[in-house]
């Protein structure tokens, strides 16, 4: 993608306008002459006349001049401009334009932010000759005559928007933090060997590729979780570039965008980009609980008080092992960087508590089991019944109490004025906390909406859950119910009497559909990872050297939900291909053949509890 797709045409100019002098001291300008003639950028004679001049400073002034009135006539093709000088061919034979470029390229320009206004010299110099001032009038009409002179020099045809200041004008703070943000980039040069996203010029932005579409990754947008690719001046979020090219049936933007041959899920492991989840809406217009301009206050050396009140507790609840009778604290909790999820019990129940999602004891439902999502109050009463049982020492983390995240502010209590939705009574706000918040399948929000299980917490992706979901569900009010959900009312009457594994095998699987999509649901929920849900040959450059026939589970999932298979035998060679595989390509990768090695047991597992097979059955 060619870097001058990121600069606006203001900026340009202002570069330009700061460069005229440099480029007109050029040796030699006949050539680069001839390019700007070639482009129809200076008018003929102009050219004729620079070109015939025999003294070096007359053909200075007079590349000037030429330089000038481009700048002021030909404004709006300021792109086309630079594009045509800074060619090889060009720049070889001009020093000056070299190095202008290299500036552009390692965002190591800088645009000039205190240039002084241009004024009418005469009338400045009459006003000093005179040493009297003009009546509040006469200042008025020469100030206004002032504006329209700058004006006239401006060209209705440039690709400008709003207004800004022209070339010869002051620069406000305003434009100076504009020009900040314009990050400049270079296209992956031919023969380049080295990782291009180590390069000083790809520190902000790396050209990835989906497919055969191009574009330009912004990291710090990426980061963010906002539009972070740019293709032709339009921004897209990582799932739309991969939607543009076509390969909106990978579900992993990670592993289909790439930069130089390399996965963005390689960079994002090895730290090479940072990436969050991208927000998408729900089924029935779920609304994100999370929105980035909500403000959650929480007022110094009230929070406990708001938390007493909200809870209507008569006292504080502290535990020993947090704070002593002068209110010192022990040593903060040790937690990963940026860990958000909290494995926490209560007694036999188990759950995972959501960082995002907790605001209080009793508001924010942010703690997940298998069957809900729970306020910590809920959680601990599905437990405990005790009148002075409270959430704060009886819900535990690692052995200790929740209060311990609190007082280490890794856990923020919302104050009691809060109106974030996670605060809200609002029954519409209160639904859209009792299912995930991305999908089961792909672990990913995405920017498509989620179709939500009426019985369970999970959430899918129309196309990710099988089978898919049909547009008309997101329409319709009634109820919807998972797979998961779905197999689990009706496992216990399907098969009165045991099974043997040769004869499920043989079975047609257009009877036994049911059991299929659940055990590559369960597969899939299970990869936390993704790793074997997209064709390796994407990301492993060896690996169709090694594997003579790749199978993934995406490709699994495609060929079930298009009705490919005729047996069950068909279908469980198929999954069985992706461990065997895995086990075949990973001899010397400890960490992933015990991946495989863990879905394969679990397959297994799940295969003979789906068909009721007799566990002495042969495998």
């Amino acid at each position: 993608m060619d870097p001058m797709d990121f600069l606006e045409a203001d900026e340009l100019l202002r570069f330009f306008h700061c460069n005229k002098t440099e480029m007109s001291c050029m040796e030699n300008p006949h050539i680069f002459l001839n390019q700007l003639r070639d482009h129809n950028l200076i008018p003929e004679d102009s050219y004729k006349k620079v070109s015939r001049m025999k003294s070096k400073d007359n053909m200075k002034k007079g590349l000037y001049d030429i330089l000038d009135w481009l700048e002021k006539e030909r404004s709006e093709h300021i792109y086309v401009f630079w594009r045509c000088v800074f060619k090889d061919t060009i720049m070889n034979q001009y020093p000056i334009l070299r190095e202008l470029r290299k500036s552009l390229m390692d965002g190591s320009f800088h645009f000039y932010t205190q240039l002084p206004e241009k004024v009418e010299q005469e009338e400045t110099d009459e006003r000093k000759r005179k040493g009297t001032s003009e009546d509040e009038e006469g200042e008025e009409k020469q100030a206004s005559s002032a504006k329209k002179k700058r004006k006239q020099r401006r060209r209705s045809g440039c690709d400008l928007e709003e207004e800004q200041p022209g070339p010869s004008s002051q620069l406000t703070p305003s434009h100076n933090k504009k020009s900040k943000k314009i990050i400049f980039s270079s296209p992956l040069k031919k023969g380049e060997k080295s990782d291009i996203w180590t390069w000083a010029i790809y520190k902000s932005q790396l050209p990835v590729t989906c497919g055969v579409q191009k574009g330009m990754l912004n990291k710090d947008r990426l980061a963010k979780g906002e539009k972070s690719i740019v293709v032709n001046r339009q921004w897209y979020t990582p799932t739309e570039f991969e939607r543009l090219a076509g390969k909106k049936n990978y579900k992993n933007w990670k592993l289909s965008i790439r930069c130089s041959d390399t996965p963005l899920l390689k960079l994002i492991q090895d730290g090479h980009l940072k990436s969050v989840r991208y927000k998408g809406g729900c089924k029935k217009s779920k609304r994100s609980l999370f929105p980035s301009n909500t403000a959650i206050t929480v007022i110094n050396g009230e929070e406990d008080e708001d938390e007493e009140d909200r809870e209507s507790l008569s006292e504080r609840e502290s535990s020993p092992d947090v704070t002593d009778e002068e209110g010192e604290t022990e040593e903060e909790p040790q937690t990963s960087s940026g860990q958000t999820v909290f494995k926490v019990t209560c007694g036999a129940l188990v759950g995972t508590l959501d960082k995002k999602r907790f605001a209080s004891g009793t508001c924010g439902k942010s703690i997940r089991t298998e069957t809900s999502w729970m306020n910590p109050e809920e959680f601990m009463r599905e437990v405990l019944t005790e009148k002075d049982a409270s959430w704060r020492k009886d819900v535990l983390w690692e052995g200790k109490p929740l209060s311990v995240l609190i007082e280490a502010k890794i856990l923020k209590i919302h104050s009691l004025l809060c109106i974030c939705k996670l605060c809200s009574r609002d029954p519409n706000d209160l639904d859209n906390q009792r299912n995930d918040d991305d999908c089961c399948i792909c672990k990913t929000e995405g920017e498509e909406k989620l179709v939500e299980c009426d019985e369970c917490p999970r959430s899918f992706h129309q196309e990710c859950h099988l089978p898919h979901v049909e547009d008309t569900i997101l329409e319709d009010d009634a109820p919807w119910v998972c797979t998961f959900c779905v197999f689990r009312r009706n496992q216990q009457w399907r098969y009165s009497s045991e099974l043997e594994r040769n004869a499920v095998m043989t079975h047609q699987i257009s009877s036994h559909m049911l059991e299929c999509q659940y055990l590559l649901l369960s597969l899939y929920s299970a990869d936390e990872e993704q790793t074997f849900a997209t064709n390796p040959s994407l990301y492993l450059g060896d690996y169709t050297t090694l594997i003579k026939t790749p199978m993934w589970l995406g490709n699994v999932a495609d060929k079930l939900q298009r009705n490919h298979y005729q047996t069950v035998g068909e279908f469980v060679s198929d999954v069985e291909l992706i461990f065997t595989n895995c086990a075949s390509y990973n001899k010397d990768n400890a960490e992933f053949l015990a991946v495989g090695v863990r879905l394969k047991e679990l397959f297994d597992r799940e295969f003979k509890n789906a068909f009721s097979i007799h566990e002495d059955a042969e495998l």
